[in-house]
């Protein structure tokens, strides 16, 4: 996968929701106003400033779809709803662009994050979570898991799981397998062992990471796109970004709406 330049990245996080993204960021990450408040109240008055409490969000659990397989590639075909899924990893503000951009056209995504990149940006979890968004697990190190052994396999889905957990309350509620469009029998088992009743896939590959151009991750998903698709698309693409606005255009166009896994399945 190549890397965006500095130019692309300005050219795209111009092109939308760029302009909010360092709100959002430090939104994430800052403490609260109230706590803030708090703390500096105590302080002067004259007593030691009490240590900032941090309260974890309270995310949703992983929920087991009855009727759907143990991997799942899309959703009903006979409702007008897709659902948009990121590999979560990349640039941050690139990726707070792209959720933006989602919620200025009231969509919501699915967010398949990488352990090692929430351990560097706790921050986008919050992020994610409060924009109405799905937060799933992508692997701790983004490797080709399907070729681990048993023990390495089951301790990429457990990191990226814990830390979730700790940052969230939640082990996240969709499991991805990393570096493969779909999980071996083994990654399968392991990752219903953590905890995820279901595998999540996908049915139309945007193929973003190429760097194509915008035109190209358009064309290709709007190709492909129908009732119930799960699209693959990524965090960290400055293609991405300028191709979402067209997409999210042409799909309400269509009268298909962009919606959470959960709520695609549910």
């Amino acid at each position: 996968m190549g890397r965006v330049t500095t130019t692309d990245r300005r050219t795209a996080l111009r092109a939308g929701a760029g302009l909010v993204a360092g709100g959002a960021l430090a939104a994430g990450c800052a403490t609260t106003g109230s706590t803030a408040a708090s703390v500096a109240t105590h302080a002067s008055a004259g007593g030691p400033a009490p240590a900032a409490k941090v309260t974890p969000l309270t995310a949703p659990a992983p929920r087991a779809f009855p009727h759907q397989p143990a991997q799942i590639t899309h959703g009903p075909r006979d409702r007008p709803r897709i659902a948009l899924t990121f590999h979560g990893q990349g640039d941050p503000e690139i990726a707070t662009a792209l959720l933006a951009e989602a919620e200025r056209h009231g969509a919501h995504v699915t967010v398949l994050a990488v352990g090692a990149w929430l351990d560097t940006h706790p921050g986008m979890a919050r992020r994610i979570l409060d924009g109405g968004h799905d937060l799933g697990n992508h692997t701790q190190r983004h490797i080709a898991v399907n070729t681990l052994s048993e023990a390495d396999a089951l301790a990429e889905i457990t990191g990226c799981a814990d830390r979730l957990k700790r940052l969230t309350g939640s082990i996240g509620t969709w499991f991805r397998p990393s570096r493969a469009p779909a999980a071996s029998p083994l990654v399968q088992r392991l990752a219903h062992r953590v905890g995820y009743p279901h595998v999540l896939s996908y049915d139309v590959d945007s193929l973003d990471f190429t760097e194509p151009g915008a035109p190209a991750v358009t064309r290709k998903v709007l190709a492909e796109v129908r009732n119930g698709s799960v699209v693959s698309m990524h965090f960290g693409y400055a293609d991405t970004v300028a191709a979402l606005p067209a997409v999210l255009q042409e799909l309400d166009r269509r009268g298909l709406r962009a919606v959470t896994t959960t709520e695609l399945l549910s």
